[in-house]
């Protein structure tokens, strides 16, 4: 990239700068060649640039490919995002019991950070796995933590609110119908549906077809305390989920971290959230609706 003194004012420089704003219009547009890309030498002027100007005329027609270059090759606007998508370190997690997997960052090089994870819920059948709610219908079947950067990975099952997910055609489903059906069964606090909506607000849902099945994604935050005395970075945690049915029941991925975390760690755990996918069943495998009773 060059770097102009402001005392810089050359009326070649000007014309050369009008004609790359054209350029660089042109192709954030989308509509046209490569060719028109270029900064052809004829549009340059051939005017003599007097050593006082600054610039002679070579040193203009190398600006003219340094602009040229930028243009077709903008920069990253986020260093922490690109790291996070190019150089993180990832592990597997495949669950035969409940037929899932997802991967989930192990190092990332460019922060120099090794991941401390420990497997706080080993994989378990969705009858003994630890609910949600009193209710018991949303339950945790694996749940890994890393202690020092705060983070959390988990996995829940549990059915369909109706109240939500009206219909029986998942087609239909919207992905924020789907986060609402999620929240409203996650709480550890006696209170209604709607109270455990309201600890809860949704940033962003969508939905996407993998191998012809629905996956809907939702980034939401959770309030961790009611208190007006803590910082707000610290009364939220930022969460983003996939989730995925199978045999009547949604299979969701969780990850999270403190908010004021979320510009680091957040790339990081998009990846594990878009890794997440349903396996064709295994011998292992016991669905959610099989021995209801059973707790070992």
């Amino acid at each position: 990239m060059a770097l102009f003194s402001p005392s810089f004012s050359s009326p070649c420089y000007r014309l050369h700068r009008c004609r790359s704003n054209n350029i660089s219009s042109k192709y954030n547009h989308g509509g046209e060649s490569t060719k028109e890309m270029m900064i052809s030498p004829s549009r340059v002027s051939t005017r003599s640039v007097s050593s006082e100007e600054g610039l002679s005329r070579r040193g203009l027609v190398l600006i003219g490919l340094s602009s040229s270059l930028s243009t077709l090759l903008p920069l990253s606007s986020s260093p922490v995002t690109h790291a996070a998508e190019e150089a993180v370190k990832m592990g597997s997690m495949v669950d035969d019991i409940n037929a899932y997997s997802y991967a989930y960052p192990l190092e990332l090089p460019s922060e120099k950070l090794v991941f401390k994870w420990v497997e706080s819920r080993k994989p378990e059948r969705y009858s003994s796995a630890a609910p949600l709610s009193p209710d018991a219908r949303l339950r945790i079947v694996s749940e890994r933590l890393d202690l020092i950067d705060n983070l959390v990975i988990s996995v829940s099952i549990g059915p369909p609110n109706s109240t939500f997910l009206t219909s029986k055609d998942k087609k239909t489903w919207t992905a924020k119908d789907v986060a609402d059906s999620v929240l409203s069964d996650k709480s550890a606090l006696r209170v209604t549906s709607s109270q455990r909506l309201e600890e809860s607000s949704v940033l962003d849902a969508h939905s996407t077809d993998i191998d012809g099945e629905p996956y809907w994604y939702y980034e939401y935050l959770v309030r961790k305390s009611p208190t007006k005395i803590a910082e707000a970075s610290k009364m939220y945690r930022h969460y983003i989920s996939s989730t995925a049915e199978r045999d009547g029941y949604l299979y969701t991925i969780n990850a999270s971290t403190l908010g004021k975390q979320w510009d680091m760690m957040g790339p990081v755990l998009e990846r594990a959230v878009e890794s997440f996918r349903l396996l064709p069943p295994t011998d292992s495998y016991v669905p959610p609706y099989k021995d209801p009773w059973r707790f070992w």
